[in-house]
């Protein structure tokens, strides 16, 4: 057999790699008409190797939504460059992952949080009880309602947010079971959770009871992190 004239894979072999007929992948490259699932599309990028961006590129141009989007965990470093970003803000901050679950804050942001994140935390996995998690502790928590300011019409928000932001993997195994939990747990939250609504997390003021600092209020600033946009970063800056 003679060498290729061209490096890389035969157009027939990723389609083969992708479980596609060589027919279909084709119409697939030639931009036809075609319905394809995510889960094909899927097949195809990892066939084809693309990175990160390429990949999301590629589902961005089919209009589908990765299956896949935000699933690998953070790595080690990653999260410890995040606590370093944390640790590094003067203003109140704190990074939540894709449960809410509470990854990293400062002291700036305990002083806020007084009975929740200067509280000693215990590893439960994701969004369960023993972790420092912001649904829980909304819900769950008698002194939130006291912390925060015009509580109802902020749980009511917090609640469409999050809906919104996991939207694209409801049926993960740790988001579901915080929301199984949730609405077991809190008949506010599950009244809140069955309305189905949605909306985009954004900026604003946020204010608070402080026991000490009497009202106080901040302005939420949120970033995401690069390549694992479930991952964010909140500040409250005065």
């Amino acid at each position: 057999m003679g060498r290729r004239r061209t490096p890389g894979l035969r157009r027939e072999e990723v389609a083969q790699l992708c479980g596609l007929s060589s027919t279909w992948y084709t119409w697939i490259e030639q931009a036809r008409e075609v319905s394809i699932s995510a889960g094909a599309l899927a097949a195809v990028a990892s066939a084809l190797r693309l990175s990160r961006a390429e990949r999301a590129y590629l589902f961005d141009l089919a209009g589908k939504r990765d299956p896949e989007r935000g699933a690998a965990p953070l790595p080690h470093h990653a999260t410890a460059q995040v606590q370093a970003a944390v640790a590094a803000v003067a203003a109140p901050a704190y990074a939540l992952d894709r449960c809410w679950d509470v990854l990293a804050w400062n002291a700036a942001a305990a002083d806020i949080f007084r009975g929740w994140l200067d509280a000693p935390g215990v590893s439960g996995g994701a969004g369960a009880a023993g972790t420092k998690n912001l649904l829980r502790y909304i819900f769950l928590d008698a002194g939130a309602r006291t912390l925060i300011q015009d509580w109802e019409s902020r749980a009511r928000r917090v609640v469409a947010e999050f809906r919104a932001e996991c939207s694209a993997y409801l049926d993960d195994t740790p988001v579901r079971a915080l929301t199984d939990a949730l609405q077991r747990e809190s008949p506010v939250f599950a009244a809140l959770w069955s309305q189905q609504d949605v909306v985009e997390r954004e900026g604003g003021r946020r204010g608070f009871h402080h026991p000490e600092r009497g009202d106080i209020d901040f302005a939420q600033v949120t970033f995401r992190l690069s390549g694992h946009d479930d991952v964010k970063l909140v500040m409250l800056l005065a």
